[in-house]
This record gives C-alpha cells, sequence and structure tokens, in this order.
C-alpha cells in the first residue's frame, strides 16, 4: 500500500503530485489495468515485449 505523511505547511496539490508519483512508480496503474480489463494477445504481446526491452536496458546499466 502506498502512503505519503504530509508535512505542516504543504499543500494538497504537491501531496497529490508526491502520492501520484509513488503510485506510478510502484507500478500499480498497470496492474490495476492487467486486472480490470480483458488484454488481446497483441497488447499481451506488446506489453511483454515492452518488459524484455526495460530489463535489457537496466542489466546493461549495472
Amino acid at each position: 500500500m502506498t502512503q505519503i505523511i504530509l508535512d505542516d505547511n504543504e499543500g494538497i496539490e504537491s501531496a497529490l503530485r508526491r502520492f501520484k508519483r509513488k503510485v506510478s512508480h510502484a507500478g500499480i496503474f498497470p496492474d490495476m489495468k492487467k486486472c480490470r480489463y480483458f488484454e488481446t494477445p497483441e497488447q499481451k504481446r506488446k506489453r511483454k515485449e515492452v518488459a524484455r526491452h526495460r530489463q535489457r536496458k537496466r542489466s546493461f546499466r549495472n
């Protein structure tokens, strides 16, 4: 579960921005979409291809 703690003089806009950034970094939105909608075989293949590309890119960085 993703949560943020508000600072004393922090505005709701900046807190919401931080929350959205944490949620997107945690990968919650793609997981929700994957569970909610039917994924065609073409979309599944494309998603896996992008994931493989990201994984290769990360392995070359280290």
